[in-house]
This record gives C-alpha cells, structure tokens and sequence, in this order.
C-alpha cells in the first residue's frame, strides 16, 4: 500500500518562527550562487538534516533531485502533494523511483477527497476557479505538512527560466515567509538541456508523458501537451494569465497565483 499521509489542517496560523537574520542567508546565498545542484544539496543537508523536507510534483526536475538525494542522504524525507488529480502515469512513476532508489515519498493528501470536494462546491472547482482548486489542494495541505514535520527548510526543484516569477524573485537560497522556513532551490540555475543531459547520462526515472510533449506536469485537468512554439509552461492552466500554482510564489496580492 502506497505510504500517505492525511494531516489535520491547523484551524490557526502557526506562530511564526524567529527569522533568520537575513546577512546569514544573504551569505549563504552568495557562496552557493555558483555552485553545483549537488554542492547546494550537500550544504542544506549539513545545515538542515533531519528537519529538512522536500516536496515534489515528480517533474523532471525533482526526479534529478532525488537521484542526488540517493546519493548524498537517502533518509531525507521527501512528500508529494496528492490532490487527487494527478496523473497515473505520475503515481506510477513514484512507485519506479521507489524501486530504484528505495526512496518512499509520502502522500501528503488534503482532507477532502475529489468527490468530497467537488459534491462541497458543486462540481469541478477548477473548472472556474483554480487559483482556489490549488489554494486548497496544494498550498494548505503543504502549510499543515509544513506544521506536522516542522522543517527548518526545505528543497524545491524550481528553475529560474521557467517562469518571470521564478526569475525575478526565487534565490538559491532564500526565506520563505510564506511557510516561515528557509528555501533551498538547488536547480534554480540550471536550463532544460541541463535536466535532460542529467537524466540521459545517469538513467533516472522520469514521467513518460514527457515523451508526449508535456513539459510541464501538475493535475490532469489543468495540463495539456505543449504544441510546437509554445512555451513549457502553456500547459498549465491553458488559456488561463494563471502559471503557478501558488506554492511558489514569493509575492502575491488578492489570490494571484494560489
């Protein structure tokens, strides 16, 4: 049986930790601005481990993450957010990754099931209104995560080309105020050839629907195969200004992005 995790969602915001003091990070930051996915891994582990969580979506991106994590800390504990409409082929592909590197990510699952949710509001929620679809299958279920392992960071799989949000606001090593805890993105840096190149040369698991021209992989009903010209993520909530899902965003104001 697939490991998860149902985790109560806090009926309060959680107490914000003391932050840390920013030249601390600002450091740490600028020592590693160059520095390599695996280097970057190595010191949030040596600063973190064992409150050190990361969470992924599966993509390409995040299987290369753990591919190092195998190497440098396997027991680092790694969790995916299972709303429910993910893709088989997605779930499938944490099983592989399970086999190959022994690595169990745990589900972490909101506390309604899709037909809980939609019988609540009465069809399919992202159909008209995503940003809350996400809001409440993604960003909570991660913020009561966030309250039940009680991180001091954790590692994202984000690049900076992939969005002007990414670009502009993430850091290789940043705070998150969003969640209160300090933000590693090891792959900030690197391009798309440089996941593939990474993939291709140590054989790691990835998800076949990007061989169908999904380049970008969420839930199934918000993604769509890229068309030629398109950008990678165009997939996503297609037709939509909508491009994040909210988990990642440093700024928002009135729901943009959730």
């Amino acid at each position: 049986m697939a490991a998860s995790t149902l985790i109560p969602l806090p009926t309060t915001a959680p107490s914000a930790p003391a932050r840390p003091a920013d030249p601390i990070l600002a450091a740490a930051a600028a020592d590693l601005a160059n520095a390599r996915p695996e280097d970057i891994l190595r010191w949030a582990v040596r600063e973190y481990h064992p409150r050190l969580l990361m969470a992924t979506a599966f993509g390409a991106e995040g299987c290369c993450l753990i591919h190092m994590l195998a190497e440098i800390e396997p027991n680092v504990t790694v969790i995916n957010l299972e709303t429910g409409y993910q893709f088989p082929e997605t779930l499938e592909l944490r099983e592989r990754i399970k086999a190959k590197y022994g690595i169990e990510v745990v589900y972490i699952r909101p506390e309604l099931s899709v037909v809980d949710y939609e019988l609540e509001h009465g069809g399919a929620l992202y159909e008209h209104r995503p940003d809350q679809c996400c809001h409440d299958r993604k960003v909570l279920p991660l913020r009561a995560a966030m309250a039940h392992y009680d991180p001091l960071a954790w590692v994202s799989a984000i690049r900076a080309d992939q969005t002007d949000n990414r670009a502009t606001n993430a850091g290789v090593v940043q705070w998150d105020a969003k969640f209160n805890v300090v933000k590693v993105n090891p792959l900030l840096r690197w391009t798309k050839k440089d996941v593939w190149g990474f993939i291709a040369k140590h054989d790691v698991p990835y998800n076949p629907l990007h061989d169908q021209n999904y380049a970008s992989i969420g839930c199934w009903p918000c993604t769509r195969a890229v068309l030629p010209g398109e950008d990678d993520r165009a997939g996503r909530w297609a037709g939509k200004v909508k491009k994040e899902c909210g988990l990642h965003v440093v700024e928002h104001s009135q729901g943009s992005g959730i």
